[in-house]
């Protein structure tokens, strides 16, 4: 409801005045959007939002993420103003060195910043992403007199966001899961970096989003605060729909000359036009100053603390009448695993280990999915139109469904587990960045793998953020087949082992697969991809499974082929060319050419172990031969003095007939290796 004590201009003009002193200082930055945006922020942070600024990380908070992250002044701004730990000491730094304002927002390193924003279209992904975690949190922990998951996630997006393809596949997946708790305001100004966007973006928006099941209110005036309150509370009276409200602004608003100009976008107004948009504002403070009545208005300290107050009282009481919920709840927000989970990953690498089975990698990490989705019920998987050749579902993981009046579908009392994506591999990754950032599951999804180039700047921003998501990229190599390659993963292992902080496994066998994904799962803050095959991999006798978790490991000596002598040579391999150097190695014993053979299942994993541990597993004076059906480029950093790898793309054929044309055989290794062999002489 409208506040006639507090001054809404005030409040409005603040925001435009510290996003222009701030993009100015830096000399670089964004100040229209912050400018235009700013009545709209007045009406959602001043009179709907439901935080804290002293606990930013209150588990029933609204989330709020600003999609078009390039107006992160208007966010900074907002912390500040509010009672964030953000001094305008911080914002004076927008855009330095280890500042707290970095350019773009970035979660984690502002506090109140929910997700990490920049890459357009990923943002309002992210927020169905949380949404979509609270709907299902609600549905899980909440009982009749007991509400202790009740929140919005609202958005604030732009042009850039809408043209965004992931914006059609997160949004058309709102409206079919019916997240009535998302609300997205869309900052409607009709202007991008290269002007007016009427020449390339005529999309009737309002039409588009009623056609995914969106509540739409259309033609709101973005510089009226009490229409876009007003929007915002008919927003909230939707038990269906997620609502997308259409705020007409003008960008750079109060700027004399800028206003509705691409010039008020992207570079700083300059002096002169601060000057005047002073003068126009009616704005009479210096730089970066802000009057003692307009931080009062601001200030969200007290209400946030009632607000935190009130919902521990709700909580307690919950404990009291569910005391086994209300501590899953607590250990599930706070991301920590469940107390057996060593157990759990013992038990799943150990019946691995024991039944030795031969199943292709994917069907091995749904035998251990098994064990871990029984055992955790954070782990909300999914595929994108792939399940059957993923295989992510589990006995554990029923569809999650909605009903027509938008209600989840429970069974037992319990929310389905397992998504349907549809084809939209780009959304998914996003959406599962959101479920993570949000709190309460730990998202993992599948498809092929060639096709994580459609996600992959979702996976790089997991990375970014250092979220907890797995993604299972079945389909690793021209194994794959007769689908060609088109479909074949050739450079796709060796790009993603060069995104940072993104844990990579390519397994080749039950208990390596296993072992992955307690790896993945107990990396709290860390994505993990694995990288499983289609055809079946024989398991690979080892002595110890432990070893694995260092990322490679000395799978075979001389010894275990009956030659005692020791290696000449070592051949490194992944995935399904394990059972290749084996082969290899047996052959090589019988002509008395003594090696070891390494599986490195996560180059990612082995590179952070101790240098005497990779010494040992790599000895210096032992040549390498790496063999990896992919590209062969990412091997020589290892020291390899040859690569058996593909260099080309694929083909349409039989996985052996494949194998055997790219030279991935025995005989061919066996060769390489007396070949390295004799140079070394």
């Amino acid at each position: 409801m409208p506040n006639s004590t507090k001054n809404i201009t005030a409040m409005a003009n603040a925001i435009r005045a510290l996003a222009m002193d701030a993009v100015q200082q830096a000399n670089s930055g964004h100040p229209g959007a912050p400018m235009g945006m700013a009545d709209m922020a007045v009406a959602l942070w001043g009179r709907h939002l439901r935080h804290n600024p002293a606990q930013p990380q209150w588990a029933d908070r609204d989330r709020f993420v600003l999609s078009n992250g390039h107006a992160s002044m208007l966010i900074y701004s907002l912390l500040h103003l509010t009672g964030y730990d953000l001094s305008i000491d911080d914002l004076k730094a927008f855009r330095q060195m280890h500042s707290k304002t970095p350019g773009h927002p970035e979660v984690g390193i502002t506090p109140g910043v929910e997700t990490t924003t920049g890459p357009l279209g990923q943002g309002i992904t992210n927020a169905v992403g949380m949404a979509l975690a609270e709907k299902l949190l609600a549905t899980e922990f909440n009982r009749e007199g007991h509400s202790i998951v009740n929140h919005y996630t609202y958005a604030f997006l732009g042009d850039g966001c809408l043209m965004e393809g992931i914006s059609h596949e997160a949004c058309a997946l709102a409206g079919a899961w019916k997240l009535n708790k998302l609300i997205a305001l869309y900052d409607d100004n009709g202007i991008s970096i290269d002007g007016q966007v009427t020449p390339w973006f005529i999309d009737n928006t309002p039409q588009r989003f009623a056609a995914y099941g969106w509540n739409v209110i259309a033609d709101v005036d973005g510089h009226d605060v009490d229409a876009i309150d007003g929007a915002i509370e008919k927003a909230k009276l939707s038990t269906d729909k997620p609502t997308l409200i259409v705020c007409k602004t003008a960008i750079g608003h109060g700027s004399p000359n800028r206003a509705n100009t691409a010039k008020a976008h992207g570079e700083p107004l300059g002096p002169d036009e601060i000057k005047l948009t002073r003068e126009n504002l009616g704005w009479t403070h210096g730089a970066f100053e802000i009057p003692a009545e307009v931080y009062e208005d601001w200030n969200a300290k007290a209400d946030g603390e009632l607000l935190v107050n009130d919902w521990n009282q709700r909580f307690d009481a919950y404990a009291k009448a569910f005391p086994e919920q209300a501590a899953e709840f607590t250990r599930r927000m706070a991301g920590e695993l469940p107390a057996n989970f060593a157990e759990i990953a013992v038990q799943a690498v150990a019946a691995a280990h024991d039944k030795a089975e031969t199943v292709a990698s994917r069907k091995a990490s749904q035998i251990a999915l098994e064990f871990f989705t029984a055992g955790l019920p954070e782990m909300l998987g999914g595929s994108a139109d792939l399940t059957g050749s993923n295989l992510t579902n589990t006995k554990s993981t029923p569809a999650f469904r909605v009903d027509d009046e938008g209600k989840v579908v429970t069974t037992d009392g319990k929310p389905g587990r397992h998504i349907n994506y549809g084809v939209r591999e780009f959304g998914m990754a996003a959406i599962m960045n959101g479920v993570a950032l949000h709190g309460g599951y730990i998202p993992y999804a599948g498809t092929f793998l060639t096709f994580s180039d459609y996600s992959r700047n979702a996976i790089r921003m997991a990375a970014l953020m250092k979220t907890r998501v797995v993604h299972v990229f079945t389909h690793d190599s021209i194994g794959l087949g007769e689908d060609g390659p088109t479909h074949q993963s050739v450079e796709h292992a060796a790009s993603l082992r060069l995104i940072p902080g993104l844990d990579v496994w390519r397994p080749a066998d039950t208990t390596e697969t296993a072992v992955a994904w307690s790896m993945a799962l107990a990396n709290k803050h860390r994505p993990s991809a694995l990288l499983l095959s289609r055809q079946n991999l024989p398991y690979a006798p080892k002595a110890d499974a432990d070893v694995i978790t260092q990322g490679a490991y000395v799978l075979a000596e001389p010894a275990e082929v009956g030659l005692k002598k020791k290696p000449v040579a070592v051949i490194i391999a992944t995935g399904s060319e394990v059972q290749l150097a084996l082969h290899a190695q047996q052959q090589l014993a019988e002509l008395k050419i003594p090696v070891r053979v390494v599986s490195m299942p996560s180059t990612t994993v082995f590179d952070r172990q101790p240098m005497d541990y990779k010494k040992a597993v790599l000895p210096n004076k032992l040549p390498r031969i790496a063999i990896e059906a992919g590209v062969t480029d990412f091997w020589w950093k290892y020291g390899c003095d040859a690569v058996i790898g593909i260099d080309s793309y694929g083909e349409s054929a039989p996985a052996g007939v494949l194998f055997k044309h790219f030279g991935f055989t025995t005989e061919n290794v066996v060769a390489t290796v007396r070949k390295v062999l004799s140079k070394k002489k």
